[in-house]
């Protein structure tokens, strides 16, 4: 007859009882948990806007040095501001376009890709620590912990990805690729979608109960408001948005003369071609979007009426900001502003997505 110790007998018991008490400690943290994160996708939304408002102003070309690390600090002295405009009137931008700029004014352009840069490093921060934080003290769920640090990885391959579009535009030609541009704005996007996912998850985790058909359609909306903000990013690239100014006829034509005979790359390359592409890409989204939330309100559960009707006010509000963007031939702060609309209605496609899950 063998004696058994007590306190074997009374272990699994505790680690049950630890495991359920961390456990706890997790579903507890969620409200904070998801704050943070919806905190980390207003940045992102703001960094896109800042994207924005640098390609608008076309300053994305003037910081011809990528310094991950050392790159928060501006120039702080003359001899350094000399230091990095000199850098600068090397590039085929400067000889080409800004031979005419002094000092002061190359300094108007390097704070909005300085002010870009630093944001996205900011981001990185905000997100890493509170990250460390909550995994360290248990207040973060262990399914959660992969899509999180994986998160981060993608920001910070965004953070690659932006300087790889910007090398684009300091050899030759002092046009970045519209290729990488969409590409930097898609993985924005990307980012953007999974933290608000994330987010709502963590708020609301029982699924709503809706129809496949409801489903269907909002996967649908959420893909059509994908591909004009795609579309929207060529527009930017080649831009696309200062040539025919009229709307909806384009130099007199529906269909601008030549249309047909573009292939793939002119698609993405020939400025009449980007153009007609997302003006009517977006007025088909708008549409279907609209129609989408008129049938929808009727049918979706209650969790989703809220978002329905934001969507369809956002994708109203983002045709007519496109429309008069256009007709005033893009200045600055209504180019910005339609930008943010693509990041409001993208927000708001997500959103009625995520209340429409089974």
């Amino acid at each position: 007859m063998t004696m058994t110790d007590p306190t074997l007998e009374r272990r699994p018991e505790r680690d049950r009882t630890a495991s359920g008490q961390a456990a706890d400690k997790a579903l507890r943290a969620r409200p904070q948990v998801a704050a943070w994160l919806l905190a980390t996708a207003a940045m992102v939304a703001a960094m896109v806007v800042i994207g924005g408002i640098t390609r608008l102003t076309e300053s994305g070309l003037s910081m011809v040095e990528w310094r991950p690390l050392m790159g928060w600090i501006p120039p702080l002295t003359e001899a350094e501001w000399e230091r990095v405009f000199a850098l600068y009137r090397q590039t085929p931008e400067y000889r080409l376009h800004n031979a005419w700029m002094t000092l002061s004014d190359f300094e108007t352009i390097f704070f909005w890709e300085y002010l870009h840069r630093v944001w996205g490093r900011l981001i990185g921060v905000v997100f890493a620590l509170p990250f460390l934080v909550f995994l360290a003290t248990g207040r973060l769920e262990r399914a959660l912990a992969p899509r999180l640090a994986a998160l981060f990885v993608l920001g910070a391959i965004q953070g690659g990805i932006g300087w790889w579009m910007v090398t684009s535009g300091l050899a030759d030609e002092p046009e970045v690729s519209p290729y990488r541009l969409a590409t930097h704005l898609s993985m924005a996007f990307l980012i953007l979608g999974v933290l608000l996912w994330t987010a709502l998850d963590l708020l609301s985790p029982r699924p709503a109960g809706a129809t496949p058909a409801l489903r269907a359609g909002a996967t649908a909306v959420l893909a059509l408001v994908s591909l004009t903000v795609l579309a929207g990013a060529f527009v930017a690239g080649t831009d696309a948005g200062y040539a025919y100014n009229t709307f909806p006829l384009m130099d007199g034509s529906f269909v601008p003369e030549g249309y047909w005979e573009q292939g793939l790359a002119g698609m993405a390359e020939w400025v009449p071609a980007v153009q007609f592409n997302h003006r009517w890409l977006a007025v088909g989204t708008a549409l279907a979007t609209l129609g989408f939330c008129h049938w929808a309100g009727r049918r979706a559960p209650d969790a989703a009426r809220l978002p329905l009707r934001l969507l369809a006010v956002a994708v109203a509000a983002q045709v007519a900001l496109g429309i008069a963007a256009l007709l005033l031939v893009v200045p600055v702060w209504l180019g910005a502003l339609h930008q943010a609309g693509a990041v409001a209605l993208f927000s708001t496609a997500v959103w009625t997505r995520f209340s429409l899950r089974a």
